[in-house]
């Protein structure tokens, strides 16, 4: 990672919900969410982590930011044990790690003021006095590109961008380390998506920040990243620099991902996957991505791959790798 220092890891997160059946709601088994996941962030750096809807992405994040426990696995950030923190701990530890969400129409009060919002963080961390809180949010509102004008007004006053631009100064508030970035852009329309992403860049080098950055579009995880993991079915199956897994996948399901950028001057193969990802509360035998694999072979429907260095920083788990030729992301 550039001999970049390591800021948070995460070792062999799994995380199951219970599912409910019959009549009383009796429990009917369980639904493997994330599975035995290993990430790593270095400091000042994006880690992107890519998949369908259903792969576990946000699981994974949620896990990260401490909104739920995993069911095992391990969380270090700075070195430090995260899940092993509670209470006023983990409560002051919290400004070092903050998340922005999806949809800024649902995780902005309707009824408080975007300035009020932003300043929460400073009141509830203790971070400033009563008279330096209205400072401290104008200058995180000219950050994020608003005026001090919008510190009065409400959300349903803004736009979608500039609704997520305030939830963005909000995580900005206690100065944190690092951002979960979950989904961020993917409600925006793509020209107003490509300026939030522009600004996320943006901060990131003014404020040496380390982003987890979760998305289903790969090409704008591609433009941020500076490594890629992908997920399928709640599991890493490829990791590497954000580039070379864009440019030349390992495993068929980075390859189908790869090849669904839309790409109007390509003239190489595109990989379209058939069916839908199959249940995580019963995957298949064997390779859980096989049904679907242009290249399944019958060791594929009997044995489950490892994630295994490919070669130096790429990691794949596939019998076959890279055997699956795409088109480049532009």
């Amino acid at each position: 990672m550039s001999g970049a220092g390591e800021l948070l890891r995460a070792e062999a997160l799994t995380k199951t919900y219970p599912i409910r059946g019959g009549v009383f709601g009796a429990p009917a088994g369980r639904l493997t969410a994330v599975d035995r996941v290993d990430l790593t962030v270095a400091r000042g750096q994006t880690l992107g982590l890519v998949g369908e809807s259903g792969s576990g992405k946000t699981t994974c994040g949620r896990l990260i930011a401490r909104l739920e426990d995993p069911d095992s696995g391990r969380i270090f950030f700075e070195d430090e044990d995260w899940l092993a923190l509670s209470g006023k701990a983990l409560r002051r530890r919290r400004r070092d790690l903050q998340v922005i969400f999806q949809d800024p129409q649902t995780s902005l009060n309707p009824r408080m003021t975007a300035g009020d919002q932003i300043a929460e963080p400073l009141r509830v961390q203790n971070l400033a006095r009563r008279r330096e809180i209205r400072d401290r949010v104008a200058q995180l509102l000219s950050e994020v590109g608003l005026s001090a004008e919008a510190f009065s007004r409400f959300p349903s006053e803004f736009s979608g961008g500039q609704r997520q631009r305030i939830a963005i100064a909000r995580a900005l508030a206690t100065r944190p380390k690092f951002l979960v970035c979950d989904e961020p852009v993917s409600s925006l329309d793509v020209s107003v998506a490509a300026q939030i992403v522009n600004l996320l860049l943006d901060l990131r080098a003014s404020k040496g920040l380390s982003y987890l950055f979760i998305s289903h579009d790969l090409a704008v995880v591609e433009r941020i990243s500076d490594r890629i993991a992908v997920l399928y079915l709640g599991r890493v199956v490829e990791e590497g620099p954000a580039s070379e897994v864009a440019s030349r996948p390992l495993h068929p399901y980075t390859a189908a991902l790869v090849s669904a950028v839309p790409d109007p001057f390509s003239k190489g193969t595109r990989v379209v996957l058939e069916g839908e990802p199959p249940s995580a509360a019963m995957p298949p035998a064997g390779c859980a991505f096989h049904p679907r694999c242009p290249i399944a072979r019958p060791r594929c429907r009997q044995e489950r791959p490892v994630l295994a260095e490919i070669a130096p920083g790429r990691c794949a788990a596939c019998f076959f790798p890279g055997e699956l030729p795409v088109a480049p992301v532009p």
